[in-house]
């Protein structure tokens, strides 16, 4: 055979081969949908069934469609719905209508980073905090706090975050409205209570958590994290009342272990150090590329401690400021 003639036998296999591997990238089909209303995207979901999904930032679904992880055969596209995008914060928290914060199921990342209002910040500084951990920049401007609740990936901040500030997540379906708590609403791997025929329209955080702190290991920023935690901690002269640990990364779900140790003990580092291990062997983590369970063990010390520390040190500087705005008013009492 001609030299040229193999040439060319090998340049066909490799556009073959090209082709091939450009096919493992692309989704299966799929028909698409526009929807307008929270009203028009519950009715396209009724008809077209289970294998519909719902699509908004598209972050996460995409690329497991691109991968054929997912294969749905329709999208009901929300992104352009008018009124889901927002933070409402009232300092009144209750367990009733009135109070906390409540956000909108397309609210984006950055803007719950970039917040500025001062009820957001005083009550609920941990989600603008714990926002700079969401991937990188195009990430954060694009995907929504919904999406990421409705993904339930056991290492999303959010999810965590939701767990640990007892969060309620509104659905809407043909039936209307119903809420489900955080603790209930994940159920596994991507897995959730909402049914097929139900959406996300916003997650509720009925008490303010001033004093809440999340840290995450990852190999490189922007990744998902490999082992995280959210604490809270009520701390009083000194003292810890209450504390509340919920992990993510070590389990099929976010993992809330057994804090009552807290209550009672020094807020100091010994008592954050005996925390982290207690938190450790709580767990039972899986083996990955990324880790054994060993490794996620020897994290979650860590970074249990690492979190309540700072949570510790939240407390001090916000009951510092409030003894200084206490003295201060004094002083205009007096004169």
């Amino acid at each position: 055979m001609a030299p040229g003639h193999v040439k060319q036998a090998a340049a066909g296999t490799r556009g073959r081969d090209s082709a091939d591997l450009r096919s493992q990238v692309k989704p299966a089909p799929f028909a698409y949908h526009r929807a307008h209303s929270v009203e028009e995207a519950v009715a396209l979901l009724a008809e077209l069934g289970d294998e519909a999904k719902i699509l908004a930032g598209g972050l996460s679904l995409v690329p497991m469609m691109n991968f054929r992880l997912a294969r749905p055969a329709a999208l009901v596209d929300v992104s352009r719905i008018e009124g889901l995008s927002y933070l409402r914060a009232d300092d009144s928290a209750d367990d009733g209508a009135g109070g906390g914060l409540r956000i909108g199921a397309l609210t984006t990342h950055r803007t719950v980073e970039t917040c500025r209002d001062p009820a957001v910040r005083r009550g609920y500084g941990v989600l603008p905090r714990s926002a700079r951990w969401i991937g990188h920049y195009p990430i954060r401007s694009r995907g929504t706090f919904g999406g990421s609740i409705a993904h339930a990936d056991p290492a999303s901040e959010w999810c965590l975050l939701a767990v640990l500030l007892d969060a309620r997540i509104v659905l809407t379906g043909p039936g209307g409205q119903r809420t489900v708590p955080a603790a209930g609403f994940f159920q596994g791997y991507y897995s959730t209570a909402a049914s097929p025929d139900e959406m996300i329209t916003e997650i509720w955080f009925p008490r303010p958590a001033p004093r809440a702190v999340l840290t995450e290991f990852a190999r490189r920023q922007g990744d998902f994290a490999i082992v995280a935690a959210a604490v809270s901690v009520d701390i009083q002269e000194g003292v810890c009342r209450r504390g509340r640990v919920v992990l993510g990364g070590v389990g099929p779900l976010p993992v809330e272990v057994n804090a009552d140790p807290l209550a009672g003990a020094p807020a100091a580092g010994p008592t954050w150090q005996a925390m982290g291990e207690l938190a450790a062997g709580q767990i039972d983590p899986p083996e990955d590329t990324h880790g054994d369970a060993g490794f996620r063990r020897k994290l979650t010390v860590t970074l249990v401690a690492r979190a309540l520390a700072e949570a510790s040190r939240t407390a001090e500087a916000s009951q510092t400021a409030e003894a200084s705005r206490t003295a201060e008013a004094s002083r205009r009492a007096e004169a």
